[in-house]
């Protein structure tokens, strides 16, 4: 990854202090694990989501949700 940018960033770092690249890797740091739990985040959504598409096509859960509100659907309905 030797995009223009990169090496321009890499460059400027040259010219700073000790404790402002400290600071620095420590902000960077921080965004990395906060971009690292957003896409956590999503690949989760994302599997859960995908669960739940293979659960509404399994027929034997079909099967078990028509059994439960068959069981429970004169408690759920409105006289």
């Amino acid at each position: 990854m030797n995009s223009p940018h990169l090496i321009k960033i890499e460059h400027d770092l040259r010219v700073l202090s000790l404790e402002e690249l400290e600071w620095l890797l420590e902000r960077i740091e921080k965004q990395v694990q906060e971009k690292k739990q957003i896409l956590n985040k999503f690949n989760d959504v994302k599997y859960m989501n995908e669960q739940l598409v293979a659960m509404a096509s399994d027929l034997d859960i079909q099967t078990e949700i028509t059994t439960i509100n068959n069981e429970y659907g004169i408690t759920n309905r409105k006289n």
